[in-house]
């Protein structure tokens, strides 16, 4: 799954291309917008926290090194007691580093705006509206031609892989 970005100039607009998606059978939890604060979506799905915030690239991010502090304070640990602290606990020292990792990353990810969402920015407080679509690979081209087809008004602003893939 990837996630593909749209500006799009209004609400109008927006909404046909919305309508277009759910009438090709994509469900509101892959389609997303984001608009200036206060302006009225109606029925449009409205991009979530997770959408709009750093959270799951911190998580990842916090795991990996929480994990790799905790595998690196085991070992230091496993080094002077001996080997008689061998295997289990080290791996409980590494996930627990992991989860506190991912727990404190994913906590400071909430507080950051997502770094793809932030250079729209400028144009969402002008009163454009993003469109965000979680879609296959294998249709990315089809979709943003059709939606370029009838919408020639909205900008395709680009494509970024999805984590975790979304159902």
């Amino acid at each position: 799954m990837r996630r593909i970005y749209f500006l799009t100039p209004s609400i109008e607009v927006t909404h046909k291309i919305i309508d277009e998606l759910r009438s090709l059978g994509f469900k509101d939890h892959h389609l997303h917008v984001l608009a200036k604060r206060d302006t009225p979506l109606q029925d449009l799905p409205e991009a979530n926290e997770l959408q709009k915030t750093d959270f799951l690239a911190a998580v990842e991010r916090g795991a990996a090194l929480g994990a790799t502090t905790g595998l690196l304070t085991g070992l230091v640990g496993l080094r002077f007691a001996g080997f008689a602290i061998a295997g289990a606990p080290v791996l409980g020292i590494l996930l627990f580093g992991g989860t506190i990792g991912a727990i404190m990353s994913g906590l400071a990810g909430l507080q950051v705006g997502n770094s793809k969402v932030r250079q729209f920015e400028e144009a969402i407080e002008k009163g454009d509206l993003l469109v965000m679509v979680d879609i296959a690979k294998d249709r990315i081209d089809e979709i943003s031609k059709l939606i370029k087809k009838h919408h020639p008004q909205a900008e395709f602003e680009g494509i970024e892989p999805l984590l975790p893939p979304v159902i």
